[in-house]
């Protein structure tokens, strides 16, 4: 499932190719033809993303929700003088000028809502890192009061929205917090860290459309932005300290890295030196 940068780097690129204009917006499956017809050529005013929730809002007060879910994708293309750009498969939902077409496939919701669905909908979901508006004392307050472990609050969107597997298991490692401690044993500091380091990558992430967890990697990624390349256009290595590697050594500690199912996902850790509450 997509992780939260994902999801805001697509609404920005919604905005940027959409916003201001009237695209058609058509159901080639026919599954949301109903609501595609409630949107069509009305005006793109912005996109926004709360956690992994997926919103593009248009005048009238009408919102597009999508949530991809496991297998959802949402897929930007230039036209390229094609007026009516053919279909490939079971497209869900297009949206199209005479720029830039859009294909939503496979999402598990994809919905047309007022202002106080949206609103009820964003109040069910936990801090985002990446809303300068979040309060993470809401995602503590949850925490705190929780007999679950910290691995499996981390992936709760109603305690933090937008985290998933690999930012999980990378900023467990990062402050050496053991996964299998409980919500309650979890200090307030360490959640700060924890927060104010998602805060600092995650938009990194939406930058390049990589998850940057390494320091040397993110200063190289950093550097050649200040030379003025294009972060989308940089080749980020896909490279983890703890996630996918297991039995091999701790690039910290040498000890081996450890792996178990939390949450129905694939939890990674050092046992050695991931002890901290």
């Amino acid at each position: 499932m997509p992780e939260g940068h994902t999801l805001h780097r697509l609404a920005g690129d919604l905005q940027t190719a959409y916003a201001g204009g009237s695209p058609s917006v058509t159901s080639p499956q026919g599954r949301f033809a109903e609501g595609a017809a409630l949107l069509d050529g009305h005006e793109v005013e912005r996109g926004s993303a709360w956690g992994k929730l997926l919103f593009l809002h248009f005048a009238g007060e009408r919102t597009l929700y999508v949530h991809l879910g496991l297998i959802g994708t949402f897929v930007l293309s230039p036209v390229d003088g094609q007026a009516d750009p053919p279909v490939t498969g079971a497209v869900r939902l297009r949206l199209l000028d005479d720029r830039t077409v859009a294909d939503l496939r496979g999402p598990m919701a994809c919905e047309v809502l007022g202002p106080d669905e949206v609103d009820a909908l964003v109040a069910r979901q936990g801090p985002d890192p990446l809303r300068p508006e979040s309060d993470p004392d809401r995602g503590w307050a949850r925490v705190h009061a929780s007999r679950r472990t910290i691995a499996e609050l981390l992936m709760d969107q109603t305690v933090l929205a937008g985290v998933g597997n690999i930012y999980r298991c990378e900023v467990l490692w990062r402050h050496r917090v053991n996964p299998n401690h409980p919500g309650t044993r979890i200090k307030r500091t360490t959640w700060q860290a924890i927060w104010e380091d998602l805060s600092a990558l995650m938009p990194w992430g939406v930058r390049t459309g990589r998850i940057i967890t390494r320091d040397e990697v993110l200063q190289d990624v950093a550097d050649a932005v200040a030379t003025g390349q294009d972060a989308r256009s940089l080749d980020v290595p896909r490279d983890f300290s703890v996630y996918q590697r297991t039995g091999e050594p701790c690039l910290r500690c040498g000890a081996r890295v450890r792996h178990r199912v939390v949450a129905g996902r694939n939890l990674f850790w050092c046992g050695n030196c991931q002890r901290r509450t």
